[in-house]
């Protein structure tokens, strides 16, 4: 009399757990959305970006002995200054920075104490999914991030 064999050969386990494998990788990306994270992630950058570009205006205003209301050149970008930093529009801050790519600048003006919103590209509400550079109004300028519409 013959016995009969019970449970699965190693050749059918191993082909359960593959096909499990690529379900689970071309499932898992449905169920996780990491683009909220990416957003904010690029604020904390282009903040991070705001106050370099800030510094490196003030630093090289300093450094050519002009006065702190005036246009200066880097890197062959003209930017304006409102005392000793960049001024809050596109002629300022968002020249300092040179590189824009994902954001669109909204708001501003030459003026003291005024706030230029950095706005993310493709986000649900890009009015709150932001970095906000308010001019100097004699310290260094304010950078906040808004992050609830990301």
């Amino acid at each position: 009399m013959k016995q009969q064999q019970l449970g699965f050969t190693l050749i059918e386990l191993v082909l359960v757990i593959v096909i499990l494998g690529i379900l689970a990788a071309t499932a898992f990306p449905r169920f996780a959305d990491l683009s909220t994270d990416a957003r904010r992630a690029a604020l904390q950058g282009m903040a991070g970006g705001v106050r370099s570009a800030a510094a490196l205006a003030h630093a090289t205003q300093l450094a050519q002995g002009l006065a702190s209301n005036t246009t200066i050149t880097m890197e062959g970008t003209n930017v304006t200054m409102v005392n000793g930093y960049p001024t809050a529009d596109a002629n300022g801050i968002e020249a300092a920075l040179m590189d824009m790519t994902g954001f669109t600048g909204a708001g501003g003006g030459a003026g003291a104490g005024v706030t230029r919103s950095l706005q993310k590209n493709g986000a649900p509400d890009p009015a709150t999914c932001d970095v906000n550079y308010t001019s100097s109004t004699g310290a260094f300028p304010g950078v906040a991030l808004v992050s609830t519409g990301c």
